[in-house]
């Protein structure tokens, strides 16, 4: 499978052409270029969240327990006072960062169901309903959060199956098939939570039309830069 440093690096590429060619079309600001830029990145290492002792794994962990701490501040730093608001970012910190990084360690097989285009689904709703309920984004731009992770979680998963085949024995590695699969074979009941939970997350999300609309417009984007 590919290593970390070619999921980064393909990831950033892609993320980098993606937002460049949704800023040049006036989809969205210099700013919110940047965010697609780095949701698209970090997508590309997502998936290897579930990789125990790895550098990816710890470098993922810190990016999401600093986003959980910005979601506190937004949250409660109108409810609370500055002590607690403080205590609570601490608490916050160490509660993704340590306690969720241990029960993926403990309860995850690395490219089980976190490979799987389920987990991409589930990260890209996840992605859009924060972006659209918590963080106040307007629709179009929340769903465009939502899809760039999905593109790099995409690529993680792709790649990994490219790696997964010898060309120079023509032939395919034992790893072959693990990473873009729709779901965990071997773990059904934790796949059917993924699906109940994306299910779950309708409620939280922009309406479906808003949608349609961006995909069409992203592809109607990519033929015209096609041409």
């Amino acid at each position: 499978m590919a290593n970390f440093r070619t999921h980064f690096g393909v990831a950033s590429v892609g993320g980098l052409v993606v937002s460049q060619a949704g800023w040049q079309a006036s989809l969205y600001g210099l700013w919110q270029a940047a965010a697609i830029a780095g949701l698209v990145t970090f997508g590309g290492i997502l998936p290897d969240i579930d990789a125990d002792n790895s550098r990816a794994v710890h470098l993922i962990f810190q990016i999401l327990a600093l986003i959980a701490i910005v979601v506190a501040v937004l949250l409660l730093q109108h409810r609370v006072t500055p002590a607690q608001l403080f205590a609570a970012c601490g608490a916050t910190y160490l509660a993704v960062r340590y306690l969720a990084s241990a029960l993926f360690a403990r309860f995850t097989v690395h490219r089980g169901l976190w490979h799987s285009l389920l987990a991409a689904a589930l990260s890209g709703l996840t992605t859009t309903a924060a972006s659209f309920t918590l963080l106040g984004q307007p629709a179009p731009l929340a769903w465009l959060h939502g899809l760039a992770l999905t593109l790099g979680f995409l690529i993680h998963l792709a790649l990994d199956e490219l790696y997964s085949v010898d060309l120079t024995g023509a032939r395919f590695k034992r790893s072959f098939g693990t990473a873009l699969k729709p779901f965990d074979w071997k773990a059904p009941g934790s796949s059917l939570m993924l699906l109940l939970t994306s299910v779950h997350l309708i409620a939280w999300l922009p309406p479906l039309a808003v949608l349609r609309e961006v995909l069409t417009h992203g592809l109607g984007l990519g033929w015209g830069l096609g041409r």
